[in-house]
């Protein structure tokens, strides 16, 4: 067996691709290259909520190759490096590729039809000039939320000025398949060196997702719903591919 130098030696293509596509993405992003007319590509391209004057609807695709730092791209990439490959060996690429757009975009939906519901909830106590006061101030006071004495118009402002990036709806897709594929692989939940079954795996990661989109925390910046949300999607759609008799997820019939 010949190993060569190249890292993405041995990956299947749709991976290999999106590892690269979110590197290129992410060195644009932090050397400004990537900016248009002054607008940092958060801005352009991480979702904003659908109310939000920022809100664009190519958003709700190119917010999965958006991220936050180093640390959240390398865990983002790690999980597709480690658990996609061979759901893509298994499914083949055109199915696979299918299945993370999907799974991306749907748990961006899920994220900001759950914020939908809670703004609702907000626009009821503010009146119509205070709304467009938050829609008129933008981005530019997306660490000034302390300004708003009435903390149903700093929680607003959050919910239009600050967006979501990153692939990990995507990812928490992907790892929901990857469990129910190959259910009694072993993986290790890090920093804990104990080798744990995928279907176990993926049922502590679920119920903390869920734990923890109840939980809140306004310190905490992660988005678990999006992360819930990739998990029930990538469900759905794997029951529907399963229900329509494709039985290449490895279960018996």
């Amino acid at each position: 067996m010949q190993y060569g130098s190249n890292p993405f030696s041995g990956l299947p293509t749709v991976v290999k691709n999106l590892l690269i596509i979110n590197g290129i993405v992410f060195l644009l992003k932090i050397t400004g290259l990537g900016n248009f007319g002054g607008t940092d590509m958060d801005t352009l391209f991480g979702l904003h909520f659908f109310s939000s004057p920022l809100f664009k609807p190519w958003q709700l695709v190119t917010h999965m190759f958006m991220h936050g730092g180093l640390a959240h791209l390398a865990l983002n990439m790690l999980g597709l490096f480690m658990l996609a490959p061979p759901l893509e060996y298994k499914w083949g690429s055109q199915r696979f590729l299918t299945f993370y757009m999907i799974t991306g975009i749907g748990a961006a939906l899920f994220y900001s039809g759950v914020h939908a519901i809670e703004y609702a909830q907000l626009v009821q106590h503010i009146s119509a000039d205070q709304l467009e006061l938050v829609k008129r101030n933008g981005p530019e006071l997306w660490a000034q939320r302390q300004n708003y004495l009435d903390p149903d118009l700093g929680r607003i402002n959050e919910l239009f000025n600050i967006p979501m990036v990153g692939a990990s709806g995507a990812i928490y897709g992907v790892l929901l398949a990857f469990g129910m594929t190959f259910p009694n692989v072993e993986l290790i939940m890090f920093p804990l060196p104990i080798p744990i079954k995928a279907k176990y795996f993926v049922m502590i990661l679920g119920g903390l997702s869920l734990f923890n989109s109840l939980d809140t925390n306004p310190g905490d910046n992660i988005a678990h719903l999006a992360h819930l949300g990739g998990m029930v999607v990538g469900f759905i759609l794997i029951r529907l591919w399963k229900d329509r008799g494709d039985n290449s997820f490895g279960w018996r019939q």
